[in-house]
């Protein structure tokens, strides 16, 4: 039996909801037993108003991320920052609401100790029964460095249920073919993962059509490699694959986004516009020249815009007229911008830009003409990134260091592909919330 990885994140997610009113009943159970039923219907309602909170700082914690679903440091450390923020916005929540009818003291800290010491357990036993019985045994066939990637993840990472019985590093497909009928009964595989070529080839095609009752899944190399690294391998497409991904139109998402994009950027500006007169102030009192600082960017189908930042670096950064990539600790940066730059304060006149259309909440990040003529010669596809509106946050901010160099470009494209051909209100809403984790939690 195989779970694909989808399905495992939805048994973690039900199996976390379940806990969370399990913990709740042991507390009645131990607290009230005289009258259970009461008092947990008393605290059911309350409770259910913070579960939403609870699992949206879950999932910000990246608790439901592939790389950390065994029990190891990362997932414990993740686990103890998530308690945290969960027990402050429990407390918060109970405590400025006395509308909820409860005000609970002893009562939620119990409940906060036997939920985590749960979970901790909870994720013990996923790890034994789910990942270890319901794995899929996999044939590997490619000697690209995709393939060779995804060799090395797999056997470093046996949490993702994923397990290698055959690999296959030349693309030989008459000598593989002559021995995959054999392999695929003894190994009872469940995945082949192929190059591109070996999939549209007739006599492959025809020797999986055979086996049709072993409901074998045939994936190529890229198609993995995105599944399981959230991103498109460049070195693995062709011109087809844009063809076959992404000229579907998308309308009624486009005009949807387009409307929250433009409410919630009215609404932050209004609320925000003290923050903003503050830190015009503090730009006039510690810096010389303009707060506001434009520049021109390069947005949807390359067309050109005004892109406006509080001004972070002196006002003769680049008094050569040479564009310079920005760097994570530039010398160029004045004192305040530097705080700025670091709290990501100085990213905030871009609601401007989303009010005017030319840009949106998430989309990949929007770069000068004078990089991207340089980009465009050195990395293959380069263009397709300005298929959609371009992003104050996207995918490649919140899965990719910070870079400032031709390889780094290259790598972020293709999360921006990932995104490109993903992108949906849940995946928006992923990237947002991942996006003000490492804002708060991560502001290097």
């Amino acid at each position: 039996m195989s779970i694909s990885l989808k399905a495992k994140k939805i048994i973690l997610l039900l199996g976390d909801i379940a806990l969370f009113f399990g913990s709740l009943s042991i507390l009645i159970y131990f607290r009230f037993p005289e009258n259970f039923n009461r008092n947990f219907s008393l605290h059911f309602i309350p409770f259910s108003i913070i579960l939403p909170i609870w699992l949206i700082a879950f999932y910000a914690s990246s608790l439901y991320e592939y790389k950390i679903l065994k029990n190891n440091i990362n997932f414990l450390t993740n686990l103890a920052g998530t308690a945290l923020i969960s027990t402050l916005v429990s407390v918060f929540i109970f405590y400025f609401f006395p509308l909820l009818g409860i005000t609970p003291k002893t009562n939620l800290f119990i409940f906060i100790a036997v939920f985590f010491s749960l979970e901790i357990i909870w994720r013990e036993i996923f790890n034994l029964l789910i990942n270890r019985h319901a794995s899929e045994n996999i044939i590997l066939i490619g000697e690209s460095q995709s393939a060779k990637e995804i060799e090395e993840f797999i056997r470093e990472n046996p949490q993702f249920g994923y397990r290698l019985k055959i690999r296959l590093e030349d693309n030989n497909l008459k000598k593989h073919l002559e021995n995959l009928e054999k392999n695929l009964s003894e190994q009872k595989i469940h995945l082949i993962i192929i190059p591109e070529n070996i999939k549209k080839d007739l006599s492959f095609v025809k020797s999986i059509y055979k086996r049709l009752n072993l409901n074998l899944e045939v994936k190529s190399v890229s198609e993995f490699y995105e599944i399981i690294f959230q991103k498109v391998p460049l070195s693995e497409i062709k011109e087809t694959w844009f063809l076959e991904n992404l000229t579907r139109r998308r309308t009624v998402f486009e005009i949807t986004k387009r409307f929250y994009d433009f409410s919630l950027a009215l609404l932050l500006l209004i609320f925000l516009l003290p923050l903003y007169l503050l830190i015009i102030i503090f730009l006039k009192i510690f810096s010389r020249g303009p707060s506001i600082y434009s520049q021109k960017r390069i947005g949807k189908n390359e067309k050109e815009f005004i892109l406006y930042k509080f001004r972070s670096m002196k006002v003769d950064a680049e008094a050569d007229g040479q564009a310079r990539w920005a760097l994570p600790k530039d010398p160029r940066l004045t004192k305040i911008g530097a705080i700025l730059r670091k709290t990501h304060l100085d990213e905030l006149p871009q609601l401007l830009n989303i009010l005017k259309g030319n840009l949106s909440f998430v989309g990949p990040r929007p770069e000068r003409l004078e990089f991207i003529k340089e980009l465009k010669e050195l990395i293959p596809y380069y263009e397709t990134r300005h298929l959609i509106k371009p992003g104050v946050t996207g995918w490649a901010q919140v899965n990719y260091r910070y870079g400032s160099s031709v390889e780094d470009a290259y790598e972020k494209l293709q999360y921006e592909l990932f995104y490109i051909k993903n992108r949906s209100f849940a995946l928006d809403l992923s990237i947002i919330l991942k996006t003000l984790k490492t804002v708060f939690a991560n502001p290097e």
